[in-house]
């Protein structure tokens, strides 16, 4: 038998934490992720279920909503990213299949994502510093995606102007981690 051992997107067997004045960036990656497509001609059924399922409605264009336990992301047309805390929800894709049943596609997404949380009163001048995104005009509990060191990421913002997570494909997780404190140490 094996011994696996499970490790974060940047390689270490915990999460890293970079403390920058004014300015936290954590590695987050204890989070299930589940994508979830309306097939044709089911949105007002996948609509109707998600609230049931997973605790809220289903967003809106370039929004986040928040149940108890799972958030949701609006990642496209009829699309959208299930978020839920890893140990409650280890088999989140499986659940939402179940759920849905053939009125959506549901696509397990956690190990192919990294997500880094980003804090503090100098957040929004790192993301002027780093990609085209508009941060500072972002509202609580928005996502947009944009490029960041030619990454294709999202960014959610959680409280406007001071905290957000960026969410990346898991193999440029150094990259982006690199950007971020770059950008971060740049800021004095």
């Amino acid at each position: 038998m094996h011994d696996l051992i499970a490790i974060t997107p940047l390689g270490g067997t915990t999460a890293q934490t970079d403390s920058f004045p004014g300015l936290g960036i954590s590695e987050q990656p204890n989070w299930a992720l589940a994508s979830v497509s309306a097939r044709h001609g089911q949105v007002a059924t996948v609509h109707k279920i998600a609230p049931s399922l997973i605790g809220t409605d289903l967003p809106e264009v370039g929004k986040v909503s928040c149940g108890s336990e799972m958030t949701a992301f609006w990642m496209g047309p009829d699309q959208w990213m299930i978020m839920a805390a890893h140990d409650a929800h280890e088999d989140l894709a499986n659940m939402l299949r179940t759920g849905f049943t053939s009125s959506a596609s549901v696509t397990e997404q956690t190990d192919g994502w990294a997500r880094f949380d980003v804090e503090g009163e100098k957040t929004v001048a790192m993301f002027e510093r780093l990609c085209p995104l508009n941060a500072r005009a972002m509202t609580k509990d928005s996502v947009s995606r944009s490029a960041i060191e030619h990454l294709g990421c999202f960014i959610i913002c959680w409280t406007a102007g001071h905290r957000f997570s960026v969410l990346c494909p898991r193999s440029s997780a150094g990259s982006l981690h690199h950007a971020l404190c770059t950008a971060a140490k740049s800021l004095g």
